[in-house]
């Protein structure tokens, strides 16, 4: 009976252990993480295929996608900084609690 009891207590401990290294470790994720939306340079990490220093609506994907040629201010079917920078802001909801 003892031998089982143990084994429990060893169990449990060693998964509240986990348990809490896991929780220490997302919060430490979160402290990292970027407020608001991406630069124009990580933009251009991400999908400047080409590496012409623009996004063409090609390599677009995501949000961006959906709001390109709102962004592209010259209708000519690519986004440079400048259109980026010119942008309107997206509009956020009220905070979740």
């Amino acid at each position: 009976m003892m031998n089982k009891t143990m084994k429990l207590s060893i169990y449990l401990g060693i998964v509240g252990v986990l348990s809490s290294c896991n929780l220490f470790a997302q919060q430490e994720d979160k402290k990292g993480e970027r407020k608001g939306p991406p630069s124009f340079e990580v933009l251009l990490e991400k999908m400047d295929k080409n590496d012409d220093g623009k996004i063409s609506k090609d390599e677009v994907k995501g949000r961006l996608e959906r709001h390109f040629d709102e962004i592209d201010l010259n209708e000519d079917g690519l986004l440079t900084e400048e259109e980026f920078e010119k942008a309107p802001k997206p509009k956020r909801g009220p905070k979740k609690q």
